[in-house]
């Protein structure tokens, strides 16, 4: 089995010559006479130059075949091996990385387990972020979580800048809210997931993951940039960690926005993260509140679902929106809203509110214009928002 990588090198650069550099330098590496007996192997192990293209901008893509063999079936040795050293060479982004299919590791729920553990099969679910970021107590949370789960909201998420800190322990958050949650499944039979920030020194998260979901954590958040694939697969292989992971997407401006460094966010957001175990993936909507492309952000899409990952497009979600997200993602997605659903006018529960009531809408093919548009939490969401960017 092999691994393909496709690098752009911006015009100026000598393509070939830089491709085969990254296909010796970041394999075998070149030998002498002293090891022409092992000759056979050296070379089972060397990258090839595939493919070459130039575009009509100048930029050309070049294609290079890396041995299965050379990497530990995980993301951390893959991305030494494509992208290690050579990183610091000089301009070339990796565009595209296309791996065999039992490369790594499957979400343990995916779009199905998680669709399963809530109950929903047949429309997008709405997901919530604890709004303000830093300051609230865990009753502080509690509360949040009791206006907006007895609205209809499927899934809410601590912000991921939401440490262990002392003013809201993470298992005193957790407590707290976990009674809302059982209040909640008791009064309507509904499942709500809350997923917690699993934070801490990479010694002790896998053990604190694991306490979390002893003591009622039915998801968790992890910044996986910043903690690391390796800290992804521990926690999706863990049999004790049976609740899906929401993988947070900071710090991938630093590795992606780049034009000509770095890697495509559709690889690091898309491939990386639906090989690497998470359930489901935020990154940005090019129509919400931060610059992204519209057809790197289908390429995540595309990646994330070939392995039953849920998309879930972020940063400027709101009710008016949602004909917009709909008709890019179908049903099979997660509309996560912070200031969406939290600063609505009349609440939180309003905001929830206009989110299903702008889906039901859409099912009815009735229309989206503020004129036609009844009194209710989805025409004052439309009378803040409207349908564009925040």
């Amino acid at each position: 089995m092999t691994i393909e990588v496709d690098y752009r090198f911006p015009p100026g650069v000598d393509a070939e010559r830089q491709a085969k550099i990254i296909a010796i330098g970041q394999t075998a590496g070149s030998w002498d006479a002293r090891f022409s007996h092992r000759e056979d192997v050296l070379r089972s192990h060397l990258g090839e130059v595939v493919k070459g293209i130039t575009e009509p901008d100048g930029f050309s893509i070049a294609t290079i075949r890396f041995p299965e063999a050379n990497v530990e079936n995980d993301i951390p040795s893959l991305l030494t091996m494509i992208f290690g050293k050579y990183s610091m060479a000089g301009a070339a982004k990796v565009v595209a990385v296309r791996l065999p299919e039992n490369y790594g590791r499957h979400p343990k729920l995916g779009i199905t387990g998680i669709r399963e553990r809530l109950g929903v099969v047949n429309r997008p679910l709405v997901m919530a972020i604890f709004k303000p970021a830093l300051g609230l107590s865990a009753n502080d949370h509690a509360a949040i979580l009791q206006e907006v789960a007895s609205a209809g909201l499927d899934i809410i998420k601590d912000d991921e800048i939401m440490a262990d800190l002392e003013v809201a322990p993470t298992l005193k958050r957790l407590e707290a809210c976990c009674q809302v949650l059982d209040q909640v499944k008791q009064q309507t039979g509904r499942t709500v997931l809350y997923a917690v920030n699993v934070t801490g020194a990479a010694g002790k998260l896998i053990e604190k993951a694991r306490l979390l979901v002893r003591e009622g954590a039915n998801a968790l958040l992890l910044n996986v940039l910043t903690y690391g694939f390796s800290v992804l697969d521990a926690l999706a292989a863990d049999p004790e960690i049976d609740v899906p992971i929401f993988a947070h997407p900071a710090l991938a401006g630093a590795l992606c926005a780049s034009p000509d460094y770095g890697m495509a966010y559709s690889v690091v957001l898309g491939t990386l993260m639906a090989h690497g175990g998470a359930d489901a993936v935020l990154y940005p909507a090019h129509y919400g509140s931060l610059p992204f492309d519209s057809a790197e952000e289908a390429r995540i899409r595309d990646n994330l679902r070939s392995r039953n990952v849920f998309p879930v497009p972020s940063a400027g979600i709101h009710p008016g929106i949602v004909p917009k997200a709909l008709s890019d993602y179908g049903q099979d997605v997660i509309l996560n809203a912070g200031t969406g659903i939290m600063d609505h006018p009349d609440g939180s529960a309003a905001g929830v509110k206009a989110f299903f009531e702008a889906l039901e809408r859409l099912r009815q093919g009735q229309s989206f214009n503020l004129e036609t548009l009844p009194p209710s939490p989805l025409r004052r969401a439309f009378e803040k928002w409207g349908s564009g960017r925040v």
